[in-house]
This record gives structure tokens, sequence and C-alpha cells, in this order.
């Protein structure tokens, strides 16, 4: 057998280019690189936003507070915590907290705080009505009913804030998933609770 005559025939080269071709696909699909990167993110806890500062006689800028009753500055208020759930895992190992945040402006936060899952391609914050189950069950439920994507996962390890929209109802969005849009997953998710 004349390999050099095998290597050179045309049919050689238009599998070696479906191959070529079938290992691009799979690997803009599956990225596996992304299995070995983190993205961490450590974004404070959000605050509504404050009234403009006022210029004291040193040039300075000292933070404007309203008075209290008993003529003392009031604090500013800090978030109110609406609902709160522990992540569990689904497709792939996922721990941390969700928390719903109500600012004093009234505008509502999703806050992740440690998280710790993979990374991997097409991953999203969404919101959604589905009920959050324990194992293999719970991986795909999460685009069966009604749900609110909050954007892409800003980082698979530390701590986020993601803005929801003032129209998307939480009485009936009661989970949070990191949902892999590509694959169509959920790596993780929590279950939302007053």
């Amino acid at each position: 057998m004349d390999v050099r005559r095998i290597a050179r025939h045309p049919v050689t080269w238009g599998a070696a280019a479906v191959l070529a071709l079938a290992l691009a696909g799979a690997l803009y699909l599956f990225q596996p690189w992304r299995l070995f990167t983190t993205v961490y993110v450590a974004e404070p806890v959000p605050t509504a936003a404050a009234a403009p500062p006022a210029a004291s006689g040193d040039g300075s800028v000292a933070p404007v507070a309203e008075p209290t009753k008993s003529g003392k500055p009031a604090k500013p208020a800090g978030p109110e915590v609406v609902a709160t759930g522990k992540f569990i895992s689904h497709e792939h190992a996922t721990t941390g907290t969700a928390k719903v945040l109500k600012l004093a402006d009234g505008r509502r936060v999703l806050r992740i705080e440690n998280l710790d899952t993979s990374d991997g391609p097409d991953l999203r914050v969404w919101l959604s009505d589905q009920p959050v189950k324990e194992g293999t069950a719970g991986w795909r439920v999460f685009d069966d009913g009604a749900w609110v994507e909050l954007g892409n996962l800003k980082g698979n390890k530390g701590d986020a804030n993601y803005a929801i929209p003032a129209d998307a109802d939480l009485g009936e969005l009661t989970s949070v998933t990191i949902w892999c849009r590509r694959f169509a997953v959920s790596f993780g998710a929590a279950a939302l609770k007053a």
C-alpha cells in the first residue's frame, strides 16, 4: 500500500477537511479550555443613588444627611433583603447565596455572594418561575415556564449584582439559575424565599 498516494488522494483531503471543521465546531460549542479558567468578581453591596455631596468650608466634600427628630444625622439606609436562597449544584458543582435586595430608591437587585461554579460558554443569570429540583431532574426545567434574563454571568467566583427589571414579578419568579444558554442547562440554582 502506497501511503503517499493515499495521502494525496482527493478523498483523503476531503475527509481531513470534514474532520477539521468538526473539531473547530466542537471547540466553539464546548470551549473546553473554560474548565480551567476562573473569572473572579468582587462587587460591593449596592446602594441607592445618594444626594449630591455638599462642599465644606475647607474644600472637602461632606455627605448630605437628613437630621432625625433627635437632631442627629440619620444613617444611610442599607438595602432591605426581600428574599434569599442557597445555590444547589446541577450540571456543575455550584455553591453560594442569592439575595434579592430592595434599595432605598425602590430599585431591586439580585446579589449573588460567594459564588463558586465552573466557567462555561454563554452563562446567564435568570430569574424563573420553575421550582428548584435536586439532581438531574432540575437541570433543564428553567426555560419551561416564565423567566427573566438579568444578564451574562459576570464571574464564576465571588460577589456580583444584577439589576432586576421594575416589571419583573417577584411573586412569580421565585428561583434563580446560572443558565448555560448554549446547552439549555442549569449549572446551579437557588430557591428564593422571603
